[in-house]
């Protein structure tokens, strides 16, 4: 892999996956051969009467479809030490943990060095295809990458976010090196156990080194928001270090200041150059390609629940092009983006046939008998890699090399074609339904519409959603859905109505408005929050050990979820109730 050369071969790069993708029914085959083989001796395999047989057909007939909630009793035994093969043929030695923000919990995944093997795999796929596209020099990247507190479970295993193990591993360094993507900023920055204290640096690490920095990038979207709309903050402060040599007293970590102190020489000249750039920019249009003049784009991963950060994305990138990031979860990758040049809302991923096996639910097989989703048809029939229809959607299910067998992901996927016999994927959404009291069916992507829609009443008046998130109460009879929303400025009641009206008709599932139109379902709630207040749920998951590189805000709080819960409810500060169905 990647660490063990310094220089690669794109255009080999290119054929080998060319090559991999052409028949990709046979890699499935013999990838899954290879991970049965490996792990032939775990106890879960054994118990399903397998006998080593390594076939598709077999493996299907013998290995139950599952979740999270079925491998748990195996996942608890090794965390509590058990050494012995349980889900994998070698002994699992660290775990990786969930962002939690969709259970209101991490989940604890294997994690071993075959999943950062195709990691690698991805990382290199994408970055060929991407410099076709988009080349770059030799420089540097401004990655806000963080890492997670380390936990040490019951029986010594090391627990922590999937990225982290990333950023830990021995040749990630080297491999970032060989993709010419290695960080500005130092491993303590990246590693400091205070989340601001880093992000304050990772910006003066990008500013000291503005001339090199070829890409700005975070695993996620809603990473690179938060901190560009920190520089608006701080900026002078960066300034002031720059011109004196000096770090602000602000970072106190003495790892993090030492580290710092070997980069940060007086400057007064660049210092100069960046206050009048800033004074330069109007509402900070375009504020990344002025700060960092040979950045050639912004890179993370954009779709899905990222969606809603793409226009403040777009306001600070200016004319530099946003390019989405590769397709996986804590669990392990899928694909890769093989088309740089598509705008995230278009984007597809490639799924690489030789990181795992994948099986395909049809959406088909939850419709019940009036055509509405039942998600839990308990007897799926998944199809093969190859075997998908372009247009249709799916739920994914995958096998990897840490010992997860015939798992439900969780995750819906429509087939936009094919590169040669891989089938290219657009992320839809979480299977699981977001919003439901009565016979409605509203997802995270409905959710993410209806919000877009109302807030663009809030742009007429130069106003921005910041962040959001939603509810279902109960309390009371009928139940109705709480819209959750932190805005940039001061809005009048009048127009917070109006959007409260706009979020509740921008539900057009039919089960929704039928049971608004009879008072099943109550009048929608818009409760605005205080600035601030999901900085406040992001310090709640950071002190529970998320990295900041892996949170996503969670879009939907359920009734466990008691903490989050209690910060958005302590920190509302009005409330309209919609007269939209009145």
């Amino acid at each position: 892999m990647l660490e063990k050369v310094g220089e690669f071969n794109m255009d080999k790069v290119i054929q080998e996956f060319e090559l991999l993708t052409r028949d990709a029914e046979r890699v499935q085959r013999e990838t899954l051969k290879r991970i049965l083989e490996d792990n032939a001796s775990a106890e879960y395999l054994q118990s399903l009467g397998l006998n080593g047989r390594t076939d598709p057909e077999s493996f299907k007939a013998c290995v139950p479809l599952v979740t999270h909630k079925e491998l748990e009793p195996y996942i608890y035994r090794i965390i509590d030490g058990d050494a012995s093969p349980i889900l994998t043929g070698k002994p699992i030695t660290t775990m990786s943990l969930s962002s939690g923000t969709t259970q209101g919990k991490p989940k604890y995944v294997p994690w071993n060095d075959e999943l950062y093997e195709t990691t690698m795999q991805i990382y290199l796929t994408s970055f060929v295809f991407r410099n076709r596209e988009f080349p770059i020099k030799n420089g540097k990247a401004l990655s806000f990458i963080y890492g997670s507190k380390q936990l040490k479970t019951k029986g010594g295993l090391a627990a922590r976010t999937a990225t982290s193990n990333v950023f830990c591993s021995a040749g990630y360094k080297c491999a970032m090196r060989a993709l010419q993507s290695q960080c500005c900023s130092p491993d303590e920055v990246i590693f400091g156990p205070d989340f601001f204290q880093s992000l304050y640096c990772h910006l003066l690490c990008g500013l000291i080194f503005r001339e090199e920095v070829q890409f700005v990038s975070s695993t996620f979207a809603h990473s690179i928001v938060h901190a560009f709309r920190t520089f608006e903050q701080v900026w002078e402060e960066l300034c002031n270090d720059i011109r004196e040599g000096v770090l602000t007293r602000n970072v106190t970590i003495p790892s993090i200041r030492m580290a710092m102190s070997k980069l940060l020489k007086p400057n007064p000249e660049l210092a100069n150059t960046i206050h009048q750039k800033c004074r330069g920019l109007s509402n900070w249009y375009g504020l990344i390609p002025e700060l960092f003049p040979n950045a050639k784009y912004i890179y993370g991963i954009m779709t899905g629940s990222m969606e809603p950060y793409l226009k403040k994305m777009r306001h600070y990138a200016g004319e530099l092009p946003l390019l989405t990031a590769d397709y996986g979860s804590s669990e392990g990758w899928i694909a890769a983006n093989v088309n740089p040049q598509l705008p995230p809302e278009y984007a597809t991923y490639a799924v690489l046939p030789h990181i795992g096996y994948f099986e395909f639910i049809p959406l088909s097989e939850f419709e019940n008998t009036k055509g509405e989703p039942d998600f839990l048809c308990v007897d799926p029939k998944p199809m093969g890699l190859t075997e998908v229809k372009v247009g249709e959607e799916y739920e994914i299910v995958m096998t990897n090399p840490a010992g997860l067998y015939r798992y439900r992901l969780g995750d819906v996927v429509k087939v936009m074609g094919f590169h040669n016999s891989t089938p290219e994927l657009k992320f839809i959404r979480r299977s699981s339904l977001l919003l439901n009291i009565n016979i409605d069916k509203n997802t995270e992507k409905d959710l993410q519409l209806a919000v877009e829609a109302a807030g663009k009443l809030l742009a007429e008046e130069k106003l921005e959603v910041v962040d959001f998130s939603s509810q279902v109460d109960l309390s009371k009879e009928p139940g109705h859905y709480v819209i959750f929303w932190e805005i940039s400025g001061e809005a009048s009641q009048e127009l917070l109505l109006e959007c409260c009206n706009c979020l509740d008709k921008s539900f057009v599932d039919a089960g929704y408005t039928s049971s608004r139109k009879v008072n099943c379902i109550g009048a929608l709630e818009l409760r605005l929050v205080r600035r601030g207040t999901f900085q406040k749920i992001l310090d709640h998951y950071l002190g529970l050990g998320t990295a900041v590189s892996q949170y996503k805000t969670p879009r939907c709080v359920g009734p466990t979820n008691t903490r989050v819960l209690q910060i958005l409810s302590e920190n509302v500060v009005n409330n309209y109730l919609s007269t939209a169905f009145n």
